[in-house]
């Protein structure tokens, strides 16, 4: 504003043209509402002062610069062009806590910020098409917007395509990623620390043998979890590996899980998915679903669960689940009351092995237990 006021007294109006005209906006932000709050700042100053009026309207009042602001822009100008800027782009920002946001998420956001360069670049140009020819100087601020937009377009491409690409690659297997958590000893037990997970899970009740809400349940997460995995791998470039199927067990008496009182119980199945997989995406592979099974009522209560249950006491139990409760009570009743140790969630097991093909006495499940500080 300053320096537009050196070239010649002007007034709001005037200035919003010439500022409108030179494309001046795209490589610095100035609204038209500022303007005459950016006047009133540099008269304030002494920077800038009225040389009169058109009738009453205040926006034809002109301003002309005093030599103090004569001064002071030429010394802010010999500053401006030896003086590097440090390089704070919002979306350095945003990559290093991308690790917080789902993958899918992150491309995506990254492709609207190319897009968005690509416009603004093209904005650029035609700004300056109207306005050729230009003065040196004119032609070297233009010649810099678009070497910077360009520059930010190559690179969101890049990074685009690199995470693309690894996305490509890396097929994900959760039991790989985390092997520390889904490959314990199958004697001692062990102090886990687990992180947070996702998963497809669905809610119910009684014996998983004999109900027919834990048969809708396994077919309605089975169902989804692959229509996920074809349509992450045909949208986004990416593939998993279907997880093995959890269960969270929960009773008013933990006691029932011991003597093995099926209809008891409360349980939650689960079949964990990477965090790139949105409830967006859940929800139209609910609906995919849905059409083939149309009878299934565990559909209608399939959700995106997060879970984090934090420190765990866990082993990995091999044999018939009906043999599981040796081994539960002696985590219930010896090794967490010797190490100070309580209940702190739902008792969690997960089943590494395929129960239709594997004889009872080889049957592998992890059992888990989250726990605090008695």
């Amino acid at each position: 504003m300053l320096g537009l006021l050196t070239e010649q007294p002007r007034h709001g109006y005037e200035l919003e043209r010439v500022i409108e005209e030179r494309g001046i906006r795209a490589w610095t932000a100035l609204g038209f509402s500022s303007i005459y709050y950016v006047l009133d700042k540099l008269a304030k100053r002494g920077l800038i002062e009225a040389t009169g009026a058109g009738s009453s309207a205040k926006s034809r009042v002109t301003f002309r610069v005093t030599d103090r602001g004569r001064d002071l822009c030429a010394a802010a100008t010999r500053e401006a062009l030896a003086e590097l800027t440090p390089v704070r782009a919002r979306v350095l920002l945003g990559l290093a806590n991308s690790p917080g946001l789902p993958d899918a998420e992150v491309v995506a956001g990254l492709a609207r910020r190319r897009d968005a360069l690509r416009q603004q670049l093209a904005e650029v140009r035609r700004v300056r098409a109207r306005q050729e020819p230009l003065p040196t100087a004119a032609s070297a601020i233009f010649d810099y917007s678009e070497a910077m937009l360009t520059a930010d377009a190559g690179w969101t491409e890049t990074t685009l395509s690199a995470l693309t690409q690894e996305a490509a690659v890396d097929t994900y297997d959760v039991k790989k990623r985390h092997k520390e958590l889904y490959s314990p000893s199958s004697t001692e037990f062990a102090v886990v620390d687990v992180p947070e997970f996702r998963y497809l899970a669905v809610d119910g009740r009684g014996d998983p043998n004999t109900s027919a809400a834990y048969a809708h349940a396994l077919e309605a997460l089975y169902g989804v979890a692959y229509t996920l995995k074809f349509a992450s791998k045909k949208t986004l470039g990416r593939d998993f590996v279907i997880a093995p199927l959890e269960g969270l067990w929960r009773a008013d008496d933990p006691a029932v899980f011991t003597a093995r009182l099926k209809d008891s119980w409360d349980w939650t199945m689960l079949i964990s998915q990477p965090d790139w997989i949105t409830e967006d995406m859940v929800d139209a592979a609910v609906g995919t679903v849905a059409k083939k099974k149309k009878d299934n009522p565990a559909l209608a209560n399939l959700r995106l669960l997060t879970l984090n249950e934090g420190t765990c006491v866990q082993i990995l139990h091999i044999g018939s689940y009906d043999d599981e409760a040796p081994t539960l009570h002696r985590l219930h009743h010896h090794y967490l009351p010797e190490h100070g140790l309580t209940f702190n969630g739902d008792h969690h097991e997960i089943y590494l092995s395929d129960p239709r093909r594997t004889a009872p006495a080889k049957l592998r499940t992890i059992l888990r237990q989250p726990v605090r500080s008695a």
